[in-house]
């Protein structure tokens, strides 16, 4: 299911939201994946493939699919439990937007 998501990102990008690039790093149980985005487009890449990502996000893949398809958005609480774990909370943001969730 993750793997689908990851898969169809190129189609369902809205570049005009996004005005500069970023790299993001998903770490999703077994699901590991590095995702550049910029106003060109979406690169999608399987594992970790810079050193520093200008967001990383670490969450089960079940808790990152609540998030894609239920709409859910992680509170104070997610992140204080550790059920979602990020150095740039504010750009999972810009991640969603960018793809109209």
């Amino acid at each position: 299911m993750v793997e689908e998501v990851f898969a169809g990102l190129g189609e369902s990008c809205q570049a005009d939201k996004i005005t500069q690039k970023q790299v993001y790093y998903f770490s999703l149980d077994e699901v590991k994946k590095t995702v550049t985005l910029s106003p060109e487009g979406v690169l999608v890449e399987n594992g970790k493939t810079v050193e520093d990502a200008d967001c990383v996000c670490k969450t089960s893949a079940a808790f990152f699919m609540k998030i894609w398809q239920e709409g859910y958005r992680p509170g104070m609480a997610d992140f204080l439990s550790g059920a979602i774990k990020s150095n740039n909370p504010f750009a999972l943001q810009t991640f969603l937007a960018a793809f109209g969730k």
